[in-house]
């Protein structure tokens, strides 16, 4: 009864003086006398490197003539797929997608469609690459535009990098970030004399996956795809019995 008197005593020393340093270092406090308990908010930090890379890229061609189209596109599409294999990308890495096909329609002089006529066909194909090999595939993704110059148009999109292994890190920095919220509330509690007791209750937040060196977070969680280095951050907010 002594402990828990003087605990109810500190807690206003302990939010002036102690929580300021935690809340600015990112942690959240909370202390309810009532039930005497204390809710700290743990997190965990690891930087880490993609090890998965998808690139996709779109071959279009457009002619008069459906035949036309057609044929341009395949001929497009096998020097592309060419390309990637002389530059070492297997051929079960590539994978090309069935042809979309889009007419197009002339208009008369009230800009209206004439829709029983078709004046030219576009049509196009998706390549796309799934690779572990980030390094290269992220040359070839730059080095594409390449093709120009052997006449085939290619809309490039931005490699997606991604981290195969994140289900087991989740777990570890959960763990993690659990173990930094009882050291916040043992610290915390210490400095008005009283003793963390047991684990109350755990939530865990979402992971935050973001470009190195960011912190930003969002409610639904951040899952950053465009770098190949990246800081994953995980929160848990845990409380305490206070003795």
């Amino acid at each position: 009864m002594h402990d828990k008197g003087r605990f109810l005593s500190g807690v206003s020393l302990a939010i002036g003086l102690v929580l300021a340093a935690w809340i600015g270092a990112g942690a959240l406090v909370r202390i309810k006398t009532q039930d005497q308990t204390i809710t700290v908010t743990g997190s965990a930090r690891r930087q880490i490197v993609s090890d998965s890379v998808v690139w996709r890229a779109n071959v279009p061609s457009q002619a008069a003539q459906m035949n036309d189209t057609y044929k341009q596109l395949n001929e497009n599409v096998t020097k592309v797929v060419a390309y990637l294999k002389s530059k070492g990308v297997a051929s079960d890495q590539i994978v090309v997608s069935s042809v979309s096909t889009l007419p197009f329609h002339p208009r008369n002089d009230k800009g209206i469609e004439i829709l029983d006529t078709v004046s030219s066909y576009k049509m196009s194909q998706e390549i796309s690459i799934r690779s572990v090999d980030v390094e290269k595939i992220t040359r070839i993704s730059r080095d594409a535009t390449a093709l120009i110059n052997q006449g085939v148009l290619l809309e490039s999109h931005d490699p997606e990098y991604r981290y195969t292994k994140l289900g087991d890190l989740k777990i570890q920095m959960l763990a993690e970030a659990a173990k930094d919220a009882k050291i916040r509330a043992t610290q915390i509690a210490a400095s008005t004399g009283a003793k963390v007791g047991a684990l109350r209750s755990a939530r865990m937040g979402v992971l935050q996956i973001n470009p190195a060196g960011s912190s930003e977070t969002s409610s639904e969680g951040n899952n950053d795809i465009k770098s190949i280095e990246k800081d994953v951050i995980a929160v848990v907010t845990c409380s305490f019995a206070v003795e």
